[in-house]
């Protein structure tokens, strides 16, 4: 057989020409070997990339995409030039317009991961972390836009894009972030402000999926506050009676009994005033706390719902943070307010409840048990009682002694590291988005075990699993950890909840018995 003829030349030629091009070292082809290690099979038939099987010195892995090579094990003989001038036509035709289509394939690489229509950029159905509350119509982002953030707002100093995907409303970018957070954040920041203005909002967060930093772009009028029906003022303060009624009843053992009464006795509940004032004063403390702190680092809050309870007057309240906050630190600064302000002063009252003396020289009458409920309750007043504190010995106490305890029961609940409540907004900013949301879950769990021990225990469990489970929203950047000091306060303040929650374990006397020798 001759392998010499003029139409196998050029054919070869014309290969060899692709290959060559495209670069068989896996760069846009299914490929096997480089231009170097191809050698011409000995007896083929060249239609396009049909051949016989080659001779391949060295195998490599399949890559993306593969340009066939079919082996033909019959010969397929050559009668003149002709023909084989009409195969060169025919093949150089078919090769020319592989080689454009793989040309287009190549352009549309850049944009894999993106779904364009009409020049935008199409919604997805998913995010790669939850909490992302939308109010507005969704907007889609321009192409044009998607090139300019991709290549004049990131970059090597600050996140390098390595790969994009749609966000719902928005565009997410993959890629790795070059030095603190904070200051990568900063220089993106200014970079969309000049190029955008304030059309768009930056995230810089943590995907859940591989722990490796993502940077979100949403276009700023979807995140715009949602309105509601009824007016907040007017909602909020219906909740705040219902909630100044029960802690009236709460301290008129008489009305409990029987609620109905309670309407034939309205008079009876200003019995009840002075410890519905002190519960109110450290439940008052705790939301000013908050609202000091959201003054201070720009967080908008929404109004305040007290909650009401039966049990023990109230459940705190429920305040919404409108606004998007920077970072970790931040929400920690805001979360630890609240139950550090109502902590302090209801231990203060507590520890006054103690040393003064009841204003009727009475007081209220309390079996020791009762200290038994809480470990720091218990503690202090074995500490402040001494051998006064025994086991089922009737004490009579300064009601301040209760109603601060209230407080404290308060704060400590909505210290419960769990959703939105202030301890799950600690969490979440101690120990990033994965670990709060796992200890919502443990939480979770373990109210609906106390709940058969405990009413208060299964009132809070529904409250929490109805609204305020969460999850929190983003915030605006979400790696960087916050400084030791407000570590410490975080801390504290979850022992403090804990410890006020959890029981007294160890009896309040110790039994001596004596030997007569």
């Amino acid at each position: 057989m001759d392998l010499t003829t003029p139409a196998l030349q050029r054919d070869i030629a014309l290969i060899s020409h692709h290959f060559s091009r495209h670069n068989l070292l896996c760069t846009h082809s299914h490929c096997l070997t480089s231009t170097s290690s191809f050698v011409p099979p000995r007896i083929c038939s060249w239609n396009s990339f049909s051949c016989r099987r080659p001779r391949i010195l060295a195998r490599r892995p399949p890559c993306k995409r593969q340009i066939a090579c079919r082996a033909i094990t019959e010969a397929t003989p050559e009668s003149n030039d002709n023909r084989g001038k009409d195969r060169d036509d025919s093949g150089s035709a078919e090769m020319v317009e592989s080689e454009n289509k793989l040309k287009n394939d190549d352009d549309d690489d850049d944009d894999d991961n993106i779904q364009e229509k009409d020049g935008d950029l199409e919604v997805s159905s998913g995010s790669p972390l939850p909490g992302m509350k939308q109010y507005g119509e969704l907007i889609k982002v321009p192409k044009a836009t998607i090139d300019i953030l991709r290549d004049q707002v990131f970059g090597f100093d600050s996140f390098f894009v390595t790969g994009q995907e749609p966000y719902e409303g928005g565009v997410l970018f993959k890629g790795n972030l070059r030095g603190k957070a904070t200051t990568s954040y900063e220089k993106l920041s200014k970079r969309m402000q000049d190029k955008f203005g304030d059309q768009y909002k930056l995230f810089l967060l943590i995907n859940p999926e591989d722990d490796k930093p993502v940077a979100v772009v949403v276009p700023k009028q979807t995140l715009l506050p949602e309105s509601t029906a009824v007016p907040e003022w007017f909602a909020a303060g219906a909740f705040g009676l219902v909630t100044l009624f029960t802690l009236l009843l709460r301290n008129v053992p008489a009305l409990q009994s029987n609620l109905l009464s309670t309407f034939d006795n309205l008079e009876m509940l200003k019995e009840g005033l002075p410890g519905a004032l002190v519960t109110t004063f450290v439940l008052v403390s705790h939301e000013v706390g908050h609202l000091l702190v959201a003054r201070d680092i720009g967080v908008k809050l929404g109004v305040p719902y007290f909650v009401p309870s039966w049990q023990i007057g109230s459940f705190g309240a429920i305040t919404r943070i409108v606004s998007i906050v920077s970072n970790r630190q931040d929400l920690l600064k805001l979360a630890v307010a609240g139950p550090m302000a109502g902590f302090l002063l209801g231990f203060t009252l507590f520890l006054l409840g103690f040393i003064l003396p009841p204003n009727d020289g009475i007081g209220i009458v309390v079996d020791s048990a009762i200290f038994h409920e809480s470990f720091l309750a218990g503690g202090v007043a074995k500490l402040l009682l001494g051998d006064a504190l025994k086991e089922g010995a009737q004490l009579s106490v300064n009601p301040l002694v209760l109603w601060a305890w209230a407080g404290l029961l308060i704060n400590a609940i909505n210290s419960i590291p769990a959703g939105e409540l202030d301890g799950g907004r600690i969490s979440f900013a101690l120990w990033g988005r994965k670990v709060s949301t796992r200890l919502t879950g443990v939480t979770l769990a373990l109210l609906g075990v106390s709940s058969f021990f405990s009413d208060v225990a299964f009132y809070w469990a529904v409250l929490l699993f109805f609204l305020q489970r969460g999850p929190i929203a983003p915030l605006s950047e979400e790696i960087s950890e916050p400084e030791n000091n407000y570590i410490g306060l975080g801390i504290t303040v979850l022992l403090l909840g804990l410890l006020v929650c959890l029981p007294y374990p160890f009896p309040f006397t110790t039994d001596r018995m004596s030997f007569d020798l």
